[in-house]
């Protein structure tokens, strides 16, 4: 949790809406009427929001209010939906056998919905040889789109150490 919560003594507010523990809305009072409150009934008062006039507070036990709020966090990290990218690497003396392995590989990750970068490192006096470097990695690509349906996110681009191309599930 990154946001501070104030309880009790804690709240500046002067008036603050009050919610008991079940819900039900007691109106707006006085900070120290609605500490009082909240000791009465054996519990803490715990600022909810401050983003309305009067600020939000809340009569309960604040541990079991950090806990739940931390459940509900991680409730909504877990239904975010990821966005996933992964990295294959070739070389410009890659095997055809090799290659179709590599594309293997691909295949599962865009089956499992990732976006696929592929890289050609080319190095020393492969840089000469650019042009046979482009048509490896054009050829990869048709390798992969005969296993499954891919649609190219980024066309091929020249860097400094190669090329690259990112390519996503296509449907």
């Amino acid at each position: 949790m990154d946001k501070k919560i104030f309880i009790n003594n804690q709240i500046r507010a002067s008036q603050v809406r009050v919610i008991t523990e079940d819900g039900q809305q007691l109106g707006v009072m006085g900070i120290s009427a609605a500490i009082t409150e909240a000791r009465n009934r054996g519990l803490d008062l715990i600022q909810v929001t401050d983003k309305v006039d009067p600020p939000v507070c809340k009569i309960g036990e604040y541990g079991k209010f950090l806990y739940m709020e931390e459940k509900k966090e991680k409730a909504a990290k877990k239904h975010q939906l990821k966005n996933e990218h992964k990295m294959v690497k070739i070389n410009y003396n890659i095997s055809e056998h090799d290659l179709e392995t590599k594309a293997h590989q691909v295949e599962k990750f865009i089956k499992k919905n990732c976006k696929v970068t592929i890289q050609i490192y080319l190095r020393g006096r492969e840089n000469a040889f650019q042009d046979l470097a482009k048509e490896k990695i054009i050829h990869f690509k048709d390798v992969i789109s005969q296993f499954v349906p891919i649609k190219l996110e980024q066309d091929l681009q020249k860097r400094p150490k190669g090329f690259t191309m990112i390519i996503s599930p296509g449907k």
